[in-house]
Protein backbone atom coordinates (compact mmCIF):
# COMPACT_ATOMS: atom_id res chain seq x y z
CA UNK A 1 0.00 0.00 0.00
CA UNK A 2 1.23 3.47 -0.89
CA UNK A 3 0.81 6.15 1.78
CA UNK A 4 0.88 9.84 0.91
CA UNK A 5 1.05 12.92 3.06
CA UNK A 6 -1.19 15.77 1.93
CA UNK A 7 0.79 19.01 2.42
CA UNK A 8 -2.47 20.93 2.93
CA UNK A 9 -4.22 18.63 5.43
CA UNK A 10 -0.95 17.54 7.02
CA UNK A 11 -2.07 13.94 7.42
CA UNK A 12 -0.65 10.70 6.02
CA UNK A 13 -3.35 8.62 4.31
CA UNK A 14 -3.45 5.58 2.08
CA UNK A 15 -3.55 6.05 -1.67
CA UNK A 16 -7.27 5.27 -1.93
CA UNK A 17 -7.99 8.82 -0.72
CA UNK A 18 -6.05 10.29 -3.63
CA UNK A 19 -6.26 10.45 -7.41
CA UNK A 20 -3.12 10.19 -9.55
CA UNK A 21 -2.98 13.15 -11.95
CA UNK A 22 0.09 12.32 -14.05
CA UNK A 23 3.66 13.49 -14.40
CA UNK A 24 4.29 16.87 -12.79
CA UNK A 25 5.69 20.06 -14.32
CA UNK A 26 5.33 19.29 -18.02
CA UNK A 27 6.14 22.50 -19.88
CA UNK A 28 3.38 23.62 -22.27
CA UNK A 29 4.66 24.63 -25.73
CA UNK A 30 4.93 28.41 -26.16
CA UNK A 31 3.25 28.41 -29.59
CA UNK A 32 0.99 25.34 -29.69
CA UNK A 33 -0.69 26.49 -32.91
CA UNK A 34 2.66 26.22 -34.74
CA UNK A 35 3.23 22.56 -33.77
CA UNK A 36 2.75 19.73 -36.22
CA UNK A 37 0.30 16.95 -35.33
CA UNK A 38 3.25 14.72 -34.41
CA UNK A 39 4.79 17.35 -32.12
CA UNK A 40 1.43 18.03 -30.47
CA UNK A 41 0.90 14.28 -29.99
CA UNK A 42 4.33 14.02 -28.34
CA UNK A 43 3.44 16.84 -25.93
CA UNK A 44 0.06 15.32 -25.03
CA UNK A 45 0.98 11.63 -24.78
CA UNK A 46 4.74 11.08 -24.38
CA UNK A 47 6.19 10.96 -20.88
CA UNK A 48 9.70 10.21 -19.63
CA UNK A 49 8.69 6.87 -18.02
CA UNK A 50 12.14 6.18 -16.59
CA UNK A 51 13.00 4.06 -13.56
CA UNK A 52 13.92 5.99 -10.47
CA UNK A 53 12.78 9.18 -8.77
CA UNK A 54 9.84 10.86 -10.48
CA UNK A 55 7.65 13.88 -9.77
CA UNK A 56 3.90 13.20 -9.86
CA UNK A 57 0.73 15.24 -9.37
CA UNK A 58 -1.93 13.93 -7.01
CA UNK A 59 -5.33 15.22 -5.87
CA UNK A 60 -6.66 14.61 -2.36
CA UNK A 61 -10.15 13.64 -3.54
CA UNK A 62 -11.39 12.29 -0.18
CA UNK A 63 -10.06 15.29 1.74
CA UNK A 64 -9.31 18.88 0.83
CA UNK A 65 -9.55 18.21 -2.97
CA UNK A 66 -6.35 20.18 -3.60
CA UNK A 67 -3.60 19.21 -6.02
CA UNK A 68 -0.03 18.66 -4.85
CA UNK A 69 3.17 16.98 -6.04
CA UNK A 70 4.97 13.93 -4.75
CA UNK A 71 8.55 12.85 -5.35
CA UNK A 72 8.36 9.05 -5.51
CA UNK A 73 10.70 6.23 -6.56
CA UNK A 74 8.66 4.27 -9.08
CA UNK A 75 10.45 0.96 -8.45
CA UNK A 76 10.38 0.83 -4.64
CA UNK A 77 7.37 3.18 -4.14
CA UNK A 78 9.42 5.07 -1.55
CA UNK A 79 8.05 8.59 -1.13
CA UNK A 80 10.68 11.27 -0.51
CA UNK A 81 8.18 14.06 0.07
CA UNK A 82 4.87 15.76 -0.70
CA UNK A 83 4.77 19.44 -1.56
CA UNK A 84 2.41 22.17 -2.70
CA UNK A 85 2.73 22.89 -6.43
CA UNK A 86 4.68 26.09 -5.74
CA UNK A 87 7.06 24.60 -3.16
CA UNK A 88 7.63 21.50 -5.25
CA UNK A 89 8.47 23.49 -8.38
CA UNK A 90 11.65 24.93 -6.83
CA UNK A 91 12.77 21.48 -5.69
CA UNK A 92 11.90 19.98 -9.08
CA UNK A 93 14.00 22.59 -10.91
CA UNK A 94 16.87 21.92 -8.51
CA UNK A 95 16.60 18.19 -9.25
CA UNK A 96 16.60 18.78 -13.00
CA UNK A 97 19.83 20.77 -12.74
CA UNK A 98 21.55 17.98 -10.79
CA UNK A 99 20.10 14.92 -12.52
CA UNK A 100 20.35 13.73 -16.09
CA UNK A 101 17.52 11.35 -16.96
CA UNK A 102 18.70 8.14 -18.63
CA UNK A 103 16.01 6.60 -20.81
Amino acid sequence: MLYLNCPFCGEKRDEQEFHYAGEAYIARPENPESLSDEQWGDYVFMRSNHKGWIWEQWEHVAGCRKFFVVKRHNVSNQVQGSYTLADGKALFLEDMEQTEVVV
